[in-house]
């Protein structure tokens, strides 16, 4: 049993600002470990949110921990058991999802207006108080607790508690006290995404796509029922040399220009408006913690910025939060001291997995190699294709059910090595078919883009140098989190206070 000393004058013992998977998450799990919790979000939900929709097999599991996966109309979402991979056009692979013991072996469609509010549902049902419409203006924290202060259509409250987790999403108000100042650009996506009806295909299909007028970047095609789906575009907001195009229009452009895309979208009709948001990615450098201020989700940057994936980590961090709350209101003791394990819980299950996409980022964000980005895809696609346990460890570092360390295996270095041979053992045979004519046209497109590659440098060397330290940083990164890992393969979360619903068994509704 836990020995709480809350004082009774306070509104909760924790508050939350932003009603969003990771703040709900919290609260719930807090509230039924007998803690009193206000949850306050702008918003009444149900409610919208810009998001893919795509809620993997991990984030699957800690829905079930919430009781969602009980509710009446959840088995009603759509389930994704495979997805394709499309470049340039052309479909390179159709894979199952990857199978991962304890995790279903597939993911659901489910729109963020009723996944968001069927977990506020599951928070309002353990007990926490909710308030809807209120803004947040700010917080201030003393020796004995943290107000935050909000106003509604003229009127202004305030909540007194204890301690305060910011789950406000990427714009986080929390979070931009807490750190003094916005987000990086460095460290932010811009997404666009619609829904579509009369879409063609198989409904148990994610459709992804990579293009050279998109990159880097993405667009998606993720099966909402039958003939729906959720359709978008995200891209690195800050790319050398700058992107110019408008995403919204992009999207329209590929719909008409790639074959693949237009293939299951011929016919098709959009439903509502095309909506954007800006999201912030992990960033290891920004603490998400502070003396009786922790952050969650989205306002904590747990975004992958590899796949865009954050209802997981939202998810996920929520626990985690919970957990070491818990811990801390034990022993009255809400600083960042206290609060710490959630930082070593998170650098321990993200830290080198956002490294390794940390640093493919930074790379990729050079626009002026995308034909060397473009080439590296199609190696690593088709050696997928012909190799079904690579293309099960990458899929899965992909979608976040197998670890980052994965890919340091022989099989997947080597595997890649090998197909990387084999394209150029291909591309000389080819060049020696085609006579010197075409080892010409070879040879002035890798003239052009070197050109191309020392005019932008010199255009720019500023923007250029910054890119090259990024791309340094962040390998250094990712060699110190393979030596941290390598030295403590397993290194439980410490100090944490395990949650009473910790247990599940696997009954989501897959079938």
């Amino acid at each position: 049993m836990l020995t709480l000393k809350i004082k009774p004058s306070n509104d909760a013992d924790v508050l939350i600002v932003g009603a969003g998977p990771a703040g709900a998450a919290a609260a719930a799990h807090l509230a039924r470990a007998g803690l009193r919790v206000a949850l306050i979000d702008q918003h009444a939900f149900p409610r919208d949110k810009v998001c893919g929709d795509f809620v993997g097999p991990v984030a699957l599991v800690e829905l079930q921990r919430l009781g969602v996966t009980e509710f009446p109309d959840y088995r009603q979402t759509n389930v994704i058991r495979g997805a394709a991979v499309h470049l340039d056009g052309r479909r390179l692979i159709v894979s199952d999802m990857p199978e991962v013991s304890g995790l279903p072996a597939y993911g659901r469609v489910i729109p963020r207006l009723q996944l968001d509010a069927w977990i506020v549902d599951a928070a309002r049902a353990s007990g926490v108080q909710i308030y809807e419409g209120w803004r947040v203006k700010g917080y201030t924290v003393d020796a004995d607790g943290v107000t935050v202060q909000a106003e509604r259509r003229g009127e202004a409250r305030t909540w007194r508690g204890r301690v305060l987790i910011g789950a406000d999403g990427s714009s986080s108000l929390i979070a931009r006290q807490m750190h003094g100042q916005p987000p990086a650009d460095g460290d932010r996506i811009i997404a666009v995404r619609a829904y579509y009806e009369g879409v063609s295909g198989p409904a148990d299909q994610a459709d992804l796509y990579f293009s050279s007028s998109s990159f880097p970047g993405y667009y998606w095609l993720f099966p909402t029922g039958p003939d729906t789906a959720n359709v978008g575009i995200g891209m690195l907001l800050e790319t050398l040399p700058p992107a110019t195009e408008h995403l919204p229009k992009l999207l329209d452009q590929l719909i008409a220009d790639d074959p693949a895309f237009a293939e299951r979208l011929d016919g098709a009709r959009r439903v509502g408006k095309v909506s954007g948001w800006p999201l912030s990615t992990y960033n290891p450098a920004i603490s998400p913690t502070a003396d009786r201020v922790l952050l969650v989700g989205d306002a904590a940057g747990l975004i992958n910025p590899l796949n865009g994936e954050g209802i997981q980590y939202a998810l996920l961090s929520g626990r985690w939060a919970a957990e070491t709350i818990l811990s801390a209101a034990a022993r009255d003791d809400f600083s960042a001291v206290a609060l710490k394990p959630y930082v070593d819980c998170l650098h321990h299950d993200l830290r080198y997995d956002m490294a390794l996409a940390g640093l493919i980022v930074r790379l990729i964000r050079n626009r002026t190699l995308n034909p060397v980005w473009m080439q590296a895809l199609r190696v690593i696609l088709s050696r997928a294709r012909v190799d079904p346990r690579y293309a099960d460890i990458t899929g899965g570092v992909l979608a976040g059910i197998e670890p980052a360390s994965s890919v340091i295996q022989p099989r997947i270095v080597g595997g890649t090595a090998q197909q990387a041979a084999m394209a150029i053992g291909l591309g000389a045979v080819k060049q020696a078919l085609h006579g010197p004519r075409h080892v010409l046209r070879a040879s002035r497109r890798a003239a052009g883009s070197s050109v191309a590659l020392a005019a932008e440098t010199a255009s720019h060397p500023v923007e250029y140098a910054q890119w090259g330290a990024g791309v340094a940083w962040g390998a250094a990164e990712l060699a110190g989190q393979m030596a941290r890992h390598l030295r403590t393969p397993e290194d439980p979360t410490p100090e944490a206070t395990e949650l009473p619903s910790s247990a599940v068994t696997l009954r989501l509704g897959g079938e």
